[in-house]
């Protein structure tokens, strides 16, 4: 008997590994297309979940950090085959992509200077631009859901063009919108204003020399706090590897961005490109490792405590503030994106063309990375 469970456990964590590694090599497209996917494979063709109990794992990705759509593969894998599902069902689906990104990142640092990749570089960079505006607007639709939260929302925007700590912004909407919906009382507003505070502190620190571990640290930090899309990432990378730590400069984020466009899989491992730039292989796997981990924690945490948190008029008041100042954060460093990437006439008509199809057709946004890829290289070959 215990055989024939030993023999069950280990069909289901290669059935994990399969397909995580095939959703791992093929999944372009963003978090929404990610998703799409896992539910046509777990739900649709090999009946692992129920659409309910699915949709139940997707809401919770949406309460706690992190990449959702890593989240929901790693949910995915607790549940077809315990903690070691979850490790296989997540490791898998990063996997892939980290290797291709480490190897262009490779590419990148030995003959990144050359024409056909810089040219490459700039026919996606636009692209890049109207992907990310496609994000913002589709998620800006669901989170702005009353005036109070488009207040907050533009009151974020303006903070962060004043330069205000992503992470303060962050916790301070959160902390707003539970006051707003008048769900924080005595004890309770003290615990989230210390946290928001012991969250933030130190932050503002004066730029260091690089070194791996001060490198994972950023990582692992900004892995257990980003809440929203992946593309929230351009911000905190901005703010950490750009202006506080000068470790990257502003078109080296822009190629790090394009670059997690142009590859399959999550969103993050544009961390594994950048940690690859800045510290070679030994970078690009503290780089992965950083900012995956606590994707891990939070997921094998929040299986218990989702019952709870469903139920708390707190949590879902600070989340929707959280969700509103991610999306500012997003607006602001596309601002700051398109002003390094949009340098001429043709770049320029490149990103209105591809919004006008994202928003028009719908169309998966790899096709156009291609095509702008493809256009890039013609122009400067």
């Amino acid at each position: 008997m215990n055989g024939d469970d030993s023999r069950g456990e280990r069909t289901r964590l290669a059935e994990l590994a399969r397909l995580f590694l095939k959703l791992g090599t093929i999944a372009f497209g963003g978090p929404a297309a990610h998703i799409a996917m896992m539910e046509d494979e777990v739900v649709r063709r090999r009946r692992w979940l129920t659409r309910e109990e699915f949709l139940d794992y997707l809401g919770a990705t949406n309460l706690i950090p992190g990449p959702n759509s890593t989240e929901l593969a790693i949910h995915i894998g607790r549940d077809r085959a315990g903690w070691q599902g979850l490790v296989v069902a997540g490791a898998c689906f990063i996997l892939p992509a980290a290797l291709i990104v480490a190897t262009i990142a490779w590419a990148y640092v030995r003959y990144g200077t050359l024409p056909a990749v810089s040219g490459v570089l700039y026919g996606v960079k636009p692209v890049v631009i109207a992907v990310v505006l496609q994000a913002l607007w589709g998620l800006s639709r669901t989170a702005l859901k009353t005036r109070t939260l488009v207040v907050l929302g533009l009151a974020a925007v303006i903070a962060s063009a004043f330069g205000v700590n992503e992470l303060v912004i962050l916790f301070g909407a959160g902390v707003v919108m539970a006051f707003a919906r008048g769900v924080v009382r005595g004890s309770s507003a003290s615990v989230i204003a210390t946290g928001a505070a012991t969250g933030t502190a130190g932050l503002a620190t004066a730029a260091t020399p690089f070194g791996l571990f001060p490198m994972f640290a950023v990582f692992l930090k900004i892995g257990a706090v980003l809440f929203g899309s992946g593309y929230v990432l351009l911000a905190f990378l901005r703010a950490d590897f750009v202006e506080r730590l000068h470790w990257l400069t502003e078109r080296q984020l822009l190629d790090a961005v394009a670059v997690g466009q142009i590859t399959p899989g999550p969103v993050f491992t544009t961390a594994t490109f950048i940690g690859y730039v800045l510290g070679g292989g030994a970078g690009a796997t503290l780089a992965t490792l950083g900012i995956f981990l606590p994707a891990f924690f939070f997921v094998a945490l929040s299986g218990v405590l989702l019952p709870r948190l469903r139920r708390s008029p707190i949590a879902a008041a600070v989340l929707d503030g959280v969700n509103v100042a991610s999306l500012a954060l997003m607006a602001t460093v596309t601002w700051e994106l398109a002003r390094t990437a949009l340098i001429d006439w043709t770049t320029i008509v490149e990103a209105v063309v591809s919004a006008a199809v994202l928003f028009r057709f719908r169309v998966n946004s790899a096709w156009l990375v291609l095509a702008g890829a493809t256009l890039g290289f013609a122009l400067h070959s």
